[in-house]
């Protein structure tokens, strides 16, 4: 995949208080189109409130976002989300009871389906949408390695699995962008490989941009090509992952003395 040119994420001067503590302080960033951007800070740097502010789950006091050179600022998450910018969380938040193919039937919006009347009045073309859902969805099972249990209760997944099941929801809004709220917590080793597999190969297939937050550095080196770090709610540095593990301000600021930065 040739990747695009220029920004499609744009943070300009965000700032958002809760009860006088300024979780986000003037945060400026640029996520650049097909990258795969980390985005690292100590606990408390604001990270996750910058995904919340970003996706509509929270509003801003002061700055603009912009996704593909649109104001998105403040707009609802689910209008966001129909833009083509999607976030998955650390606690994945999928419907248990309900099958893993289910889950992902649900996700796109204006199924004809849900008027009470079409299933009587519009029968074919209700099957029809129907089964291009479950089409899609079962591709996005496949891309995930999850087609094994479409039909089994989401509930009964493993961690890691659930978190595979979470960025194959979000496939189903065809992305431009998926923000990732710790991948890697969690999850064992073959499912990180395999999650961590699946994220290169929509970047490579599909065009999909990642800004990710993630606290094991070892991992944002190997899948990043930039990191951004947040500490005290504003962007500290930025650059590529072997120069930001070396950055003396990463390391006293995100990693304090406890740190050795590595060489080669």
């Amino acid at each position: 995949m040739q990747r695009s040119a220029g920004s499609i994420l744009e943070v300009k001067d965000l700032t958002k208080e809760f009860g006088g503590l300024r979780a986000v302080n003037g945060c400026t960033l640029e996520v650049q189109a097909g990258s795969i951007t980390g985005l690292i800070g100590p606990n408390g740097a604001g990270k996750s409130t910058l995904f919340n502010l970003i996706t509509g789950f929270e509003t801003p006091d002061r700055g603009r976002i912009l996704f593909r050179g649109e104001d998105v600022t403040g707009l609802p998450p689910h209008r966001i989300f129909q833009r083509g910018l999607c976030r998955t969380f650390q606690i994945p938040r999928e419907h248990r009871g309900m099958t893993v193919l289910e889950n992902l039937m649900l996700v796109p919006p204006y199924q004809i389906g849900e008027r009470l009347w079409n299933p009587w009045l519009r029968p074919r073309a209700v099957r029809r949408q129907e089964m291009g859902i479950r089409d899609r969805a079962l591709a996005a099972l496949e891309m995930v390695d999850l087609v094994a249990w479409q039909d089994r209760p989401a509930g009964e997944l493993s961690g890691g699995q659930r978190k595979l099941l979470e960025l194959a929801r979000t496939l189903m809004a065809d992305p431009a962008m998926i923000l990732l709220d710790e991948p890697g917590a969690g999850v064992n080793p073959t499912l990180m490989r395999r999650l961590t597999a699946v994220i290169q190969r929509l970047r490579e297939e599909r065009g999909v941009t990642f800004l990710i937050i993630e606290h094991d550095l070892d991992l944002v080196t190997r899948l990043c090509d930039t990191v951004i770090v947040m500490s005290e709610g504003a962007t500290l540095a930025e650059g590529p992952p072997d120069a930001i593990r070396r950055d003396p301000r990463v390391v006293e600021a995100y990693l304090g003395g406890q740190y050795v930065a590595v060489e080669g």
